[in-house]
């Protein structure tokens, strides 16, 4: 029986693809990026960090090992769509509860199947990112072209996925004791802390600095999370009161809420950086790493000559600064996912100098 598309996309430029509906049904209009990574489609749909933004798969196969319990990034998925070449909806994996479908259904989340990923991904990368509506076929697009002009990406992502109330993981009295603020965490990070014998207070994104300071951590984190990094002044104005405290890493968001706290600038990719397979160079070792990304704003390198900070790792795809560290201060930060959550595993050493350094404070 033939099956006629049911949903299509409209970007702000007038472009319009076709496909099938899965997952929810919902209209909305987010940002639309793409993510070339060949697996970890569920740690992708988990990711906090995709709040507000439509996600376009590369690899054209997704769904096909289901869904699995352990692997979640986080409890509630907050990502806006889904949109893939080829939807699986009967995965073969011993480890899957569910399908992909039925997890999107649950959550509000939209996807859409059938359309050409690799034509959308190219036009993406060529013109950049850009508003986007899921809408059903029947819309026109004068419509759907209005709706986008009017529409304003929202500003507060960060408070949206953070969590509400400190939580404490780990034995009382064991190990080092991590201030981690949970600007769109990751609980692979918290793995990644936790595997290493630390005890993990994990903090709201508006954490103040005198409370983090009451709780006399042997070192702070700032996680990752979904948009601009100047939505969250009060994040920043807490690292930059912490700065000299303890040892601080960032990884991600916190990367660029580092050098907004010494006083650099970040700006907007024309396209961003998602996906397994970016290569990044240890300026240190002269090491190249195969990297794990997801991010939309970079750190504005020029700006930082005015600050102590220095240039640690680049990206070798174009040339985006991808680590820095403040030696005096004991502060370092990387752009990407050492977790691997999904992706290579190439970083995960830099937890490890994470406990070194609070180990010789």
């Amino acid at each position: 029986m033939t099956r006629f598309p049911d949903r299509k996309i409209i970007l702000e430029d007038g472009q319009e693809y076709y496909g099938y509906a899965f997952g929810a049904m919902e209209e909305k209009i987010l940002e639309i990026v793409f993510n070339t990574s060949m697996a970890g489609y569920q740690e992708i749909l988990s990711d906090p960090s995709y709040t507000d933004q439509a996600v376009v798969m590369t690899y054209p196969l997704i769904g096909n090992y289901g869904m699995a319990e352990d692997d979640y990034e986080t409890q509630t998925p907050t990502i806006g769509a889904l949109i893939v070449h080829e939807y699986n909806d009967q995965p073969s994996n011993f480890r899957s509860k569910e399908t992909l479908g039925q997890v999107m259904k649950r959550y509000g989340i939209s996807g859409i199947s059938g359309v050409d990923t690799r034509k959308l991904a190219r036009s993406i990368r060529d013109f950049g990112s850009r508003k986007a509506l899921l809408t059903g076929i029947d819309t026109s697009l004068g419509e759907g072209l209005k709706r986008l002009e009017e529409y304003r990406q929202p500003k507060d992502a960060v408070s949206r996925v953070s969590c509400r109330q400190i939580r404490r993981l780990g034995r009382e009295g064991d190990g080092l004791h991590v201030a981690a603020i949970d600007c769109g965490m990751k609980r692979g990070i918290v793995r990644s802390l936790l595997r290493r014998g630390c005890r993990v207070t994990i903090l709201p994104w508006d954490t103040p600095a005198e409370t983090i300071r009451d709780l006399s951590p042997d070192g702070l984190f700032i996680s990752n999370g979904p948009g601009d990094p100047t939505d969250v002044p009060e994040t920043i104005q807490t690292v930059r009161s912490m700065i000299g405290t303890c040892p601080i890493f960032g990884i991600c968001l916190g990367h660029q809420i580092i050098a907004l706290a010494y006083g650099a600038q970040t700006y907007k990719l024309k396209f961003g950086h998602r996906g397994g397979n970016h290569p990044v160079r240890d300026l240190e070792t002269g090491k190249i790493e195969i990297t794990s990304q997801n991010h939309s704003y970079a750190v504005d390198e020029s700006s930082l000559k005015k600050t102590p900070l220095t240039v640690t790792h680049r990206n070798l795809l174009d040339g985006t600064v991808e680590g820095l560290c403040c030696s005096g201060d004991r502060v370092f930060s990387v752009q990407y996912h050492p977790e691997s959550c999904p992706g290579p595993q190439d970083s995960a050493y830099l937890f490890d100098r994470f406990i070194e350094m609070m180990k010789e404070s």
